[in-house]
């Protein structure tokens, strides 16, 4: 099939199938008599893959490693896990700055009369770097 067919099919674009090949995350089609590039279902099963491990925040160098890994036949299931685990540490790490900042946010939004007064707390903390009352 074509790259229009295969975009269609995995649900990633024909774009980024182009910029998937150019980074060499998947390898280059094989191109028809009319220069037109040709996938197989093997590479349909790849671009699936690629797409639901971007969907869980993998980047691109870690999907990297676990298009390796998948293909190694005597691969250890413990270094996909220790993977996964890695990226989950991070999502958990940037989960709990994002909940700080949230929390700051909140105080803030809080602290503030919201009126026409010229007083805010949350001009002062960003200007003097003062924490939130």
């Amino acid at each position: 099939m074509n790259i229009s067919q295969a975009a269609k099919m995995t649900g990633v674009s024909a774009k980024m199938i182009r910029h998937y090949e150019s980074i060499g995350l998947i390898k280059k089609s094989q191109r028809s008599a009319s220069g037109y590039r040709v996938y197989r279902d093997s590479d349909l099963q790849l671009l699936r893959m690629i797409k639901r491990a971007r969907s869980l925040g993998f980047s691109l160098d870690q999907i990297r490693d676990l298009v390796l890994l998948w293909q190694n036949p005597v691969r250890a299931s413990a270094n996909v896990k220790a993977l996964a685990q890695s990226h989950l540490d991070e999502l958990n790490r940037r989960i709990a700055e994002l909940t700080e900042m949230r929390d700051v946010l909140v105080r803030l939004a809080h602290s503030c009369s919201g009126d026409d007064s010229p007083e805010c707390p949350i001009i002062d903390t960003l200007v003097l770097g003062q924490p939130p009352i």
